[in-house]
């Protein structure tokens, strides 16, 4: 039986994604979609090509991404302009955006309308493949040539693609020209904006950006809250950050492991924090917010660096129970000859029996080593 076969047999609207898992073989599991997406209602399902794409990517068969993609093409004159925009922000996303740019163009011949929905996925599939040259181009030339009219997600992208490209004058300048047109700036605007000012420590600039967020009536998520955390923290100001933090809390958002990690980033750089990085750690854990490679890979260096090789070995006990792995090895076994080293001979046993224990492999490595060495 294929791995979608028994798909046909009931409605789709109770169909779930776990069977895909179970193949393995991605020759088969391409056969088997390519087969299934004759039906109608399969190809209504934007989770199984989203799916398929992403399974081949992580096998890196980019070749079987683009026979997969082209084969869908027949269906675009049967189908919605959504169709067309799914495959050509699928091409995108797997790199390949000569195809997207060759659907948007054979559109007309497929029977199927351009309209600013297609446009905004041709400007996506740009950036995604960071072809930065093309989105302003594209973003000039096109809407007088369709007769189409920008909107705020073709406007955003244009902004994300500024800001990637490290044009940021650019990016802002685009505010100007969406009030003149008419287009209201949404709050994706403005993260956009202040990931790419406060990443690059243009600060002031990245305070501008906030405090126009007011005047448009856009209300700051979790993420405009740590892009400005961030902005402090790189202006090693973290004093203004614990106190932001905690008027992320005042105005009812919960902090998440970025905002945490973006204040460890900033305790790290300074010996005198080890105490409050041991202190917010303990609130990220308190409130569930689970630590990530990030944490690990910042805090483990730094409580190794200060001599604490407790906290350093309560930092690795999570790691083990969270099977996560670092990039860093040897960071763990730093733990272990540290332990060690102060005579902490149970704790690094059981260090290194948890490594042994764990299902990341290259925790198999770890080994007792004579303090002296």
């Amino acid at each position: 039986m294929s791995a979608f076969s028994h798909l046909l047999r009931r409605p789709f609207s109770t169909v779930n994604l776990n069977h895909l898992y179970k193949e393995k073989n991605i020759v088969k599991l391409v056969d088997s979609f390519k087969k299934n997406t004759q039906n109608p209602d399969f190809r209504k399902k934007a989770s199984y090509y989203e799916f398929i794409v992403q399974q081949l990517t992580r096998a890196k068969a980019v070749g079987l991404i683009e026979e997969t993609l082209n084969d869908q093409k027949k269906y675009v004159e049967t189908s919605n302009e959504g169709f067309a925009v799914r495959l050509i922000s699928l091409y995108g996303k797997s790199g390949l955006f000569n195809h997207a740019h060759q659907l948007f163009d054979e559109m007309p011949e497929l029977k199927s309308e351009r309209t600013v929905k297609s446009f905004n996925a041709l400007l996506g599939a740009c950036v995604s493949c960071k072809e930065f040259d093309k989105v302003n181009g594209f973003f000039r030339e096109l809407p007088k040539k369709l007769g189409i009219k920008p909107d705020v997600v073709s406007y955003n992208t244009v902004i994300k693609g500024f800001c990637e490209m490290g044009s940021l004058d650019l990016a802002a300048a685009m505010l100007d020209e969406m009030e003149k047109e008419g287009v209201t700036p949404d709050l994706i605007t403005f993260n956009s904006l202040l990931d790419g000012f406060y990443k690059k420590r243009r600060f002031l600039e990245g305070e501008k950006m906030w405090g126009m967020m007011e005047k448009y009536n856009v209300v700051p998520d979790i993420i405009s809250y740590n892009m400005r955390l961030l902005g402090l923290v790189l202006q090693d100001k973290m004093q203004e950050a614990v106190e932001f933090v905690e008027e992320i809390k005042n105005v009812e958002l919960t902090p998440d492991k970025f905002t945490y990690n973006f204040l460890f980033k900033g305790f790290c750089c300074n010996r005198k924090y080890l105490e409050q990085a041991k202190s917010w750690y303990s609130a990220m854990v308190k409130t569930n917010c689970e630590p990530d490679n990030a944490t690990f890979a910042t805090l483990l260096p730094y409580a190794c660096s200060n001599g604490d090789f407790q906290f350093a070995a309560r930092l690795s006990r999570r790691l083990f129970h969270r099977r996560l792995r670092l990039r860093d090895v040897s960071m763990v076994q730093r733990v272990i000859d540290g332990l060690m080293k102060q005579s902490e001979v149970n704790e690094a046993m059981l260090l290194l029996q948890l490594g042994r224990d764990s299902k990341v492999s290259c925790y198999r490595s770890l080994r007792m080593r004579n303090p002296k060495n």
